[in-house]
């Protein structure tokens, strides 16, 4: 776990730079000297028009030559912690987690699974709840998920 929070450090301070590259409705691949990741940009959100927050995005990512991959799944705002994020990817559901180390994000102990049924799927959406009580649905598409991945898989 510790390793893993530790590669989360270097993401979250290294994505924002290079989060121009993900784009709303489309995966897009990136490698860096250490990682490689894919990501995507929601195609909606039910955010009320009156609330504001950062930038909101879904990550695999893993370590050059390291097998495991890794699901991320990024608010824009502080997940309520504790809490579970609920992840519906057509008809299945996922619990993903976020800590009090790093809020914004939300992480599952069942990468495989959900990597899996993003692979069969056509829509992921997230449901997460703000430190505010606020609660959002944001929806992505999977179209293009599974190139984008074998492309992950093929280049780290």
């Amino acid at each position: 776990m510790k390793i893993i929070l530790k590669l989360l450090l270097v993401l979250y301070v290294a994505l924002p730079s290079t989060l121009i590259a993900l784009e709303e409705g489309k995966w897009s691949f990136e490698k860096a000297d250490e990682y490689c990741y894919i990501g995507s940009l929601a195609t909606e959100t039910d955010l009320p028009s009156d609330k504001k927050r950062g930038d909101f995005y879904v990550l695999v990512y893993k370590n050059i030559g390291n097998p495991d991959t890794v699901v991320q799944i990024e608010a824009g705002y502080s997940y309520k912690v504790p809490s579970d994020i609920i992840i519906s990817i057509d008809k299945g559901e996922y619990k993903f987690y976020t800590t009090e180390d790093l809020p914004t994000a939300a992480w599952t102990e069942e990468d495989a699974k959900v990597i899996f049924a993003m692979k069969k799927g056509l829509e992921l959406k997230v449901t997460g709840e703000s430190s505010r009580g606020t609660v959002t649905v944001d929806t992505y598409t999977l179209n293009g998920f599974t190139a984008a991945y074998n492309k992950l898989t093929e280049e780290c």
